[in-house]
């Protein structure tokens, strides 16, 4: 009689414990990260329209950079942070910063976690101008958005083409410093459905990837905790429960341990070697204000009605509080469904935690779209839901530099008098509206490494065919 070990080693688009299936072949994932790797290079000429030809004597681009890169819509924060945060002095992040009494950012401190810090510092190890500057930065992250890829492909085979190719790429890819963090969210959901291990030790390695994640742009924490009840309640179908528990409570501690001893470990040279510039990023992003940069539904929905005032206080304490609701929901939305189904979604949670915390955090910036595409891969849900967030996000991602160029240059900028102004509007609440429809439609969507399940499904009955 054949094991299932043996009917794996003679069926190549088969998987060992539903783990390694590979119907995606090299040439199909090379020809992904081609796209990708020319989807990137689009994105990086795009920013680098807003460079040179000349510069003045701290490196920054002339002439007319300020208009330029909203007229252009070529803004990049990159290029921009060159002059502002000492890394045009090539100063090395936190140790010697802090921030002053009127809330600026001072001796290298940058408002971003430490690994963030570290990638911003790195890209200006050899750059004297703001143009050199974006081109290494963009060079440092690209092998990141090309990992992403190649990880999504192997997940999701052509549907990884979402983010191999789709507008977002293009728009933020070295907007700011995110693709970073997108991999550890990527990778960590490889790391739990692709790897031959026992779960507790997929799930161990896939927190300390989404710790990393922390260090780099805080979100992915949010998804250690469904990872956690994945853990608890055994995999897929409790298929990987040790024997004789009906619950695995001590390997989801160590799955939520490994994620605050890596945030640990990451911050804590930082915190010793410089607490006050450590503690100034966090500092910055508590005291930063909602207000017309931030494009949230709290800065679009509150102003009209109450003082600008109040509206800080208000929003200070509903945004957090929201927020954690909505994880709240969601987690329990996917506890339902394992009461239903046998299995914990904790992908399809994890996504539903994202659209969460993106509609009701006090700030929106457009680069968060990449945080969500992955999702959009990963989870079956139908294409038109990309689609149509594609097209709200160009609407914000394009017309939000055109009417901040309108309103700083005289232009007009009225809602009834700008085009760019109705194009700001549809971004933001039509991003906000899908934000709640993607809410309901992840948790209840099916991902894409339940397939593999069903391959083995099909190989146990095989086996017991054969037997």
């Amino acid at each position: 009689m054949k094991t299932v070990h043996e009917v794996v080693s003679v069926t190549p688009e088969r998987g060992d414990a539903g783990r390694s299936v590979n119907r995606f072949g090299s040439a199909a994932a090379a020809v992904l990260v081609l796209l990708c790797g020319l989807t990137l290079l689009l994105g990086f000429i795009n920013k680098d329209r807003c460079t040179g030809p000349a510069f003045d004597q701290w490196g920054r681009t002339q002439p007319d950079y300020d208009e330029r890169n909203k007229q252009d819509v070529c803004y990049s924060d990159i290029q921009h942070l060159w002059i502002g945060r000492d890394i045009d002095r090539h100063v090395f992040p936190y140790v010697d910063g802090n921030i002053n009494d009127k809330g600026i950012l001072i001796g290298g401190s940058v408002e971003y976690p430490v690994l963030s810090g570290l990638l911003i510092w790195a890209g200006a190890i050899f750059a004297h101008t703001d143009a050199e500057y974006l081109l290494y930065s963009s060079l440092l992250m690209a092998p990141f958005g090309l990992l992403t890829g190649y990880l999504l492909g192997k997940l999701a085979r052509w549907r990884a083409l979402l983010w191999a190719i789709g507008p977002p790429l293009v728009l933020y890819a070295f907007h700011n410093w995110d693709l970073p963090v997108v991999l550890c969210s990527v990778a960590a959901v490889f790391v739990v459905h692709r790897w031959n291990r026992p779960l507790v030790e997929r799930a161990v390695v896939a927190s300390v990837l989404l710790g990393l994640g922390f260090a780099f742009k805080v979100y992915p924490a949010a998804f250690v905790l469904p990872l956690m009840l994945f853990v608890a309640t055994g995999g897929w179908r409790g298929q990987e429960m040790p024997a004789g528990k009906k619950a695995d409570v001590a390997g989801a501690v160590k799955v939520g341990l490994a994620s605050i001893i890596t945030v640990v470990l990451v911050n804590l040279p930082f915190a010793i070697a410089g607490y006050d510039g450590w503690a100034a990023s966090f500092e910055f992003q508590s005291l930063r204000r909602v207000d017309i940069t931030t494009n949230s539904v709290w800065y679009w929905g509150l102003r009209p009605f109450i003082g600008d005032d109040a509206m800080q206080s208000l929003v200070g304490v509903i945004s957090p509080i929201t927020i954690l609701l909505s994880f709240g929901i969601a987690a329990g939305y996917g506890w339902m469904r394992f009461r239903r189904e046998g299995s914990y979604p904790w992908i399809a949670v994890s996504g539903a935690m994202l659209c969460g915390f993106m509609l009701l955090h006090k700030v929106h910036s457009p680069q968060y779209t990449l945080w969500l595409v992955p999702f959009l891969v990963l989870l079956r849900v139908r294409l038109v839901w990309s689609f149509a967030y594609f097209v709200v996000d160009l609407a914000m991602g394009i017309g939000i530099f055109r009417w901040f160029w309108a309103i700083e240059f005289g232009q007009p900028a009225g809602i009834y008098d700008s085009f760019s102004a109705q194009a700001v509007m549809i971004g933001v609440w039509g991003r906000a509206a899908l934000l709640v429809a993607l809410f309901v439609v992840f948790l209840k969507a099916r991902d894409v490494t339940e397939d593999d399940q069903e391959d083995l499904k099909f190989i146990r009955g095989a086996v017991a065919a054969k037997a």
